[in-house]
């Protein structure tokens, strides 16, 4: 069974940086696709970013463009999401999730929280001075 685990997060003043983790394993197939969702108090649970294993190519939000990047190291099974520049609007729970299936064309696909069916636990993220 896929096993996702994040980890990273913490207190963070504007402007500056943070790195999370996510480690993984349990693919059967080197076909998936990893994501970062977060989900801030009183809103929806959100896409921020996403990688995918055919080819590396790599999805994000707008609001995060510019300024996260996500990344994956194979040997270590890791997804990374590399933040820089935050702010307030970044507070939030972060989570890594995993799609086992990700088939069609992902640009459109990515965000949909309905094809992910292995989720890690959350990692507080808290943009504050």
């Amino acid at each position: 069974e896929v096993q996702l685990q994040a980890s990273g997060g913490g207190l963070v003043q504007p402007g500056g940086s943070l790195r999370l983790s996510c480690t993984f394993s349990g693919f059967t197939l080197n076909y998936y696709a990893i994501s970062w969702f977060r989900q801030a108090p009183g809103k929806e649970r959100e896409g921020v970013a996403c990688v995918h294993s055919l080819d590396g190519a790599t999805y994000y939000a707008d609001s995060v463009k510019g300024r996260f990047t996500i990344s994956r190291d194979i040997a270590k099974a890791t997804v990374y999401l590399q933040m820089n520049n935050v702010d307030s609007e970044d507070t939030a729970v972060y989570w890594c999730a995993a799609d086992d299936n990700p088939s069609g064309n992902y640009y459109y696909r990515w965000r949909d929280l309905k094809n992910y069916d292995f989720w890690g636990q959350g990692t507080q993220v808290t943009v504050s001075s």
